[in-house]
């Protein structure tokens, strides 16, 4: 009984996750509240996950601050471009339903549509979990981020999946907005750094060891 209530427990160790959970998600949540920031906080609360939550290195806020200004230019440049893109895609969505309505043979870009904006829901979770992995130039990530989407179209799917799955839990029980972005971040962790690993140096993977065998 003593040992199940010491720090390093397992049941305090996972309590600690639990609350590292929270404090990650609510770090993304207020930092996405400006709108225009809301890639730069999707590329913190990412690198957060991977480094801090997933393997126990640095501190939820220091991790999460540093990958906002270090990456707040750049993603928040990509982040206006994908946001134009959306705008553009939900107009032409509607003037193509009204299309269909009117029974146009345009109509059937109604359709179409939507398989864009799927397309942009898996090219975005790709861009700002690669641009808080790799180094690169703002046209490099938007050009590799679409690549990845096609060349690793099966794993895309699972991810575009799981992105509805927990947006679906959340508006059931908006109260679960506050752990169910982490949770989905770590599945995302899973899936995405074996995908990325394809595309680090030797040097890079080295490093990458190293750093998994530090946080065993």
């Amino acid at each position: 009984m003593q040992n199940f209530f010491s720090f390093d427990s397992k049941f305090f160790r996972m309590m600690n996750k639990v609350a590292d959970a929270f404090y990650a998600s609510v770090l993304w949540l207020l930092f996405c509240i400006p709108v225009v920031t809301i890639g730069a906080s999707t590329t913190a609360f990412y690198y957060t996950v991977h480094k801090s939550l997933r393997r126990s290195r640095g501190y939820i806020w220091s991790s999460f601050w540093h990958a906002f200004k270090e990456n707040f230019k750049k993603t928040t440049i990509v982040w206006l471009v994908m946001f134009a893109l959306l705008i553009l895609l939900y107009a032409d969505r509607q003037i193509s339903f009204q299309l269909l309505m009117q029974n146009s043979p345009l109509g059937i870009l109604y359709y179409a549509f939507y398989v864009f904006m799927m397309f942009w829901i898996m090219w975005f979770i790709y861009l700002f979990t690669y641009a808080a992995r790799f180094e690169n130039s703002i046209k490099a990530i938007l050009k590799n981020a679409a690549i990845m989407v096609l060349l690793h179209l099966p794993w895309s799917i699972v991810l575009l999946v799981l992105s509805v799955a927990g947006a679906m839990v959340v508006y059931l029980s908006p109260p679960t907005i506050l752990f169910v972005p982490a949770g989905i971040a770590c599945l995302f962790d899973l899936i995405l750094e074996k995908i990325f690993r394809k595309y680090m140096s030797a040097a890079e993977l080295k490093q990458l060891e190293e750093d998994e065998q530090m946080s065993m």
